[in-house]
């Protein structure tokens, strides 16, 4: 069935979207230091949030592709 790799395909697209997203939600909470006086590494922050950005990208174009 022609179908099932392209709804596999969607689950799958679907799947990373949303970890990623919420992982996104998660990382970007961190930018509010825990306590005052906390310190945050913003070079290593930055890092995943440019990650989570790409595998929503990455994400969105499989689905617009399928």
């Amino acid at each position: 069935c022609p179908q099932k790799p392209a709804l596999e395909t969607v689950r799958s697209s679907l799947r990373l979207l949303n970890a990623s997203a919420y992982r996104l939600q998660s990382e970007c909470r961190k930018t509010v230091p825990p306590e005052p006086g906390a310190t945050v590494d913003y070079q290593l922050l930055t890092q995943q949030v440019i990650q989570c950005a790409y595998d929503i990208a990455k994400a969105a174009k499989q689905l617009v592709t399928i």
